[in-house]
């Protein structure tokens, strides 16, 4: 090599480490260890030959499969990966961003809900072969005295938009149709977006909106039973758990102000609510320690959400149900939020008059509730969705739910950066409801090298047929070069950095992920031996 080459491959090092300087794991780069270092090598090592084998293997089913490619139908790909098996393993930090209702797999939530004989189910027409993929079911748990025992919606003399005991429709769910098994496929297809609608049939924001929002409309009336919430709240817990996050923060929808209770009463309030959730919570925390891992899981906080589709003189309403809330539960309320589809409901300037009235009540109340706003959520470029982004930081948000269009206005990057505002950032959410095409189509890349915090986070797993955070980090891992196992574990602490922890909280969070972390590399390492 010529030493004018070697000057000049010097001067290109040196320009592209100052132009990845602001990335995150550099700022944790103190703490890399030479074991680390080699644990990074290996998975990159691992990721670059599924890329030239696994990834490049076609079939009639999956076209042109690559790394990063649409989740819903690369997912049959990446579970059989090496890089998908050790990431199963890794501890993932905190869970900054889903919609409860969204977290818990739709056969499972089926499942809870068929053990109760008080949910009943009707439909706007008897199901037929020739509608069974259009019409949607809806369920509600009914008072015992007005159990339903007449026929199934599948039967002939059903009357449609009546109520049919679940059990029973499901046990007379037309043969023809799959029987239970058959009944069992049609709800749970109402509850999930599959390759096929994301791809094909709902491939537009609005369309994709349109099932997104269906799914919850169904789910709704089987979650808010106060016997399926909680055990719903348990399998939550649990399974984030064993998919290695430490601590959560879930938007829980307190839109509708009582719940349906044991006697089949819409008579549960929200405080309520949160009493279930706490003394689940803390089931599973005695559990854990039963069985010698307290250390795996910190616990879990409530971001307090509603609609916003609700009108601004409404929402103070809700602004001080969440206060009292706050004072009667102050380690549960973490935050407070408004979601929905940025779209098309109204955005958060409609709201700015009663959001700084809630601020202001909390300063004369003595309590303390970040809000923690979506904002961003959409490819507009100055429309009120975009424009969402810059109500969030005037409002002084925590973090920002998405954030995704924040690429297109570089002076809100900085101040995210400067500020210290993470963006909670949903790969394969925005990827499934058409914010982009791939993965490698994301900007996350550009975020990151920006500078900005990230906390990566699954919005609404059930939805999209499975739980937990391992295939986000798979999606953004094999997206990305420059992206490699450091990476992963900035974004995990900076998910534990940037939760609503208090501080001390904070530091024994961060003290268990770091030792779990450790423990991680040094299994990667002993995988990559045979690599």
């Amino acid at each position: 090599m010529s030493a004018a080459l070697a000057t000049y491959k010097a001067q290109r090092a040196a320009f592209i480490e100052q132009d990845r300087s602001l990335r995150r794991e550099n700022i944790w780069k103190a703490r890399r260890s030479p074991e680390e270092i080699k644990a990074d090598e290996i998975i990159r090592k691992i990721r670059a030959k599924e890329a030239s084998t696994i990834w490049k293997q076609e079939s009639d089913s999956i076209p042109h499969p690559f790394p990063g490619m649409e989740f819903l139908t690369g997912r049959s790909i990446i579970v059989k990966t090496k890089i998908y098996e050790i990431l199963a393993k890794m501890p993932k930090g905190a869970l900054l961003h889903a919609h409860f209702d969204a977290t818990v797999n739709a056969e499972k939530l089926l499942e809870l809900a068929l053990k109760h004989e008080a949910i009943h189910v009707r439909v706007p027409q008897i199901v037929t072969m020739e509608n069974i993929k259009s019409v949607l079911p809806s369920f509600r748990a009914l008072p015992r005295n007005e159990f339903v025992h007449g026929p199934g919606v599948t039967d002939q003399r059903y009357t449609p938009d009546t109520w049919a005991s679940i059990q029973r429709a499901r046990d007379t769910f037309d043969p023809s149709l799959g029987g239970p098994e058959g009944f069992d496929k049609w709800v749970c297809s109402a509850m999930i977006i599959n390759p096929a609608e994301a791809y094909g049939t709902h491939n537009t924001i609005t369309k994709i909106w349109q099932k997104f929002t269906s799914t919850f409309l169904v789910s709704t009336g089987l979650i808010r039973y106060i016997p399926v919430f909680t055990e719903f709240i348990r399998e939550f817990l649990l399974s984030s758990i064993e998919d290695g996050i430490s601590y959560i923060e879930p938007r829980i929808n307190f839109l509708s102000r009582y719940m349906v209770g044991k006697d089949g009463l819409e008579n549960v309030p929200h405080r309520e609510w949160l009493l279930i959730f706490d003394r689940v919570m803390n089931e599973v925390k005695e559990d854990m320690k039963k069985k010698g891992r307290e250390d795996e899981f910190i616990g879990a906080k409530v971001i307090y959400s509603t609609i916003r589709f609700i009108a601004p003189e409404e929402l103070d309403w809700y602004t001080e149900d969440c206060i009292a809330l706050k004072k009667e539960f102050p380690h549960l309320i973490a935050g407070f939020d408004l979601v929905g589809d940025e779209n098309v409901l109204r955005p958060l300037i409609d709201y700015i008059e009663p959001l700084q009235r809630f601020q202001s009540r909390q300063r004369e109340e003595g309590v303390d509730i970040p809000l923690v706003l979506h904002a961003g959520e959409t490819l507009g470029d100055g429309t009120e969705a975009d424009d969402n982004v810059y109500d969030a930081i005037l409002l002084g948000t925590k973090r920002i739910g998405h954030g995704y269009s924040i690429v297109k206005h570089p002076k809100l990057m900085e101040i995210c950066r400067e500020r210290g505002i993470a963006l909670e950032v949903c790969p394969i959410s925005n990827e499934i409801l058409r914010l982009t095409s791939s993965m490698p189509m994301h900007p996350l890349p550009i975020m990151m090298n920006n500078g900005i915090p990230v906390a990566l986070s699954s919005d609404d797993p059930g939805t999209f047929g499975h739980m937990g955070l391992t295939f986000d980090y798979y999606q953004v891992l094999v997206s990305s070069e420059v992206t490699g196992l450091s990476t992963l574990g900035a974004l995990a602490r900076d998910s534990i950095e940037y939760s609503n922890l208090g501080d001390e909280e904070k530091r024994v969070a961060m003290k268990n992920w770091e030792e779990r972390w450790g423990k991680f590399i040094e299994y990667i390492i002993v995988e990559g031996e045979g690599e």
